[in-house]
């Protein structure tokens, strides 16, 4: 079965404090991307497996902690939950294992949305 997420985009109200809470939790680089209205930075754009997407401030996109929690993959969930609270966000869901689906941890991020972190171990 292919995956047919190509592209996602994260609500942010304070871009430049959403990227670094991002480098920091997740080591992603960025890069910046602006358009009439609408200034984003885009990462994970490669032939790599995995989505490309970016942070996103526009009048139209606004943080939220209801609706669709993107997951991020990981090697192990507990090492980027423990980076979660010192670049600014707050971890709501610690490493949790769900059996043979792996771990996953939940967190808010710096600009109020609801996010995961998944591993297999």
């Amino acid at each position: 079965m292919n995956n047919p997420v190509q592209w996602l985009e994260i609500a942010a109200t304070d871009l430049e404090r959403a990227k670094k809470f991002y480098a920091k939790v997740f080591n992603l680089e960025f890069q910046l991307i602006e358009m009439p209205d609408t200034k984003m930075y885009m990462f994970g754009a490669s032939d790599k497996i995995g989505s490309s997407g970016c942070l996103v401030k526009s009048a139209e996109n606004k943080p939220s902690t209801d609706g669709t929690i993107i997951y991020f993959a990981s090697e192990d969930c507990a090492a980027e939950a423990e980076r979660v609270e010192k670049a600014g966000g707050k971890l709501i869901v610690p490493k949790t294992d769900i059996g043979e689906f792996g771990f996953f941890a939940q967190f808010i991020d710096s600009e109020g949305n609801r996010l995961g972190i998944h591993s297999q171990k």
